[in-house]
């Protein structure tokens, strides 16, 4: 059996601990080690969640997919769907019409208060909390049981992975080159300790400057970033690519290597912070940029 068989079958019995025969009653554990007792397997679900949204389609679960967020953007069938409103307050009249009988939302991107709400109106919540690459892997396989889509999510999970490792013995011998990456502007939020962004820049082959701050995205000043002397900036635009990234901000700083050696790149920031299979296009272009001699006329997929 195969490393991601195996994978595959460990979390199929994790997730599914009763007979998943269909009517029959299963049990299901959510990413956040919550256990729901469902009638069966889920038909309809509304995803609250941008990168659930987008594997729910890249396993070929779509057709289970009843609703979503005006978040939820990508791919761009998606759009298609009918959408509940917001991902911090949804509209719960929209979301009941559709008769759902499973909502995916997260811990950290949903509020509580629509958290307490589905649960007094009796609506099955499944809790996602990825944090990383295999965090994304491993929601990915059990979204897979959950729609009986359990082959499609291996073979998905083993081709992101595959692109994974490339990119890794691509730069394992590279120099790592100090990285900034700018979150947010002003105020400047950049991704600390643990952070998934934190791990993309160590798995791209750099060595992020703000590794060592506080836990998940802080504040950060511009004085302690200019002092860590980053060799390159990457900076995220957000939204449909309109909102400002201040560049300009940076660019005043002639004297820091990034700017020097014109390293000032901008990125899509639906790519690095959803947590869905296009997080490693986020890795590969974050490789590219900081270590193009290693790619030149490379084709990683």
């Amino acid at each position: 059996m195969s490393a991601v068989s195996m994978v595959s079958a460990v979390i199929l019995v994790a997730v599914l601990t009763t007979s998943a025969s269909v009517g029959a009653a299963v049990q299901v554990t959510d990413g956040t080690g919550r256990t729901l007792t469902l009638p069966a397997l889920p038909r309809r679900i509304v995803s609250l969640v941008p990168g659930v949204t987008e594997m729910l389609y890249a396993i070929g679960a779509e057709d289970r997919l009843v609703g979503r967020t005006d978040f939820c953007d990508y791919p761009p069938a998606a759009r298609s769907k009918p959408s509940v409103g917001g991902t911090v307050s949804p509209s719960l009249e929209v979301l009941v019409s559709l008769k759902p009988d499973l909502v995916v939302a997260t811990s950290a991107g949903n509020s509580d208060e629509t958290r307490r709400q589905l649960e007094r109106l009796r609506v099955p919540l499944y809790l996602v909390d990825p944090h990383g690459l295999s965090d994304v892997f491993r929601t990915m396989m059990r979204l897979g049981a959950l729609t009986e889509r359990e082959g499609r999510a291996a073979e998905v999970v083993a081709g992101l992975e595959r692109r994974v490792r490339t990119v890794a013995v691509r730069v394992a011998a590279l120099p790592r080159p100090r990285v900034l990456y700018v979150v947010w502007p002003e105020p400047l939020i950049v991704p600390g300790r643990g952070a998934a962004v934190t791990e993309l820049i160590e798995l791209a082959g750099g060595e992020s400057v703000s590794a060592d701050g506080p836990e998940g995205y802080p504040r950060y000043s511009v004085e302690a970033a200019v002092a860590r002397g980053p060799e390159v900036i990457i900076l995220a635009r957000h939204g449909a690519g309109t909102a400002p990234y201040a560049r300009e901000k940076w660019e005043r700083f002639a004297d820091l290597p990034a700017i020097r050696a014109g390293r000032l790149h901008a990125v899509d920031g639906d790519l690095f912070h959803r947590f869905g299979p296009r997080v490693v296009d986020a890795l590969e272009i974050l490789a590219r940029l900081l270590h193009p001699e290693a790619f030149t006329g490379a084709s990683l997929r």
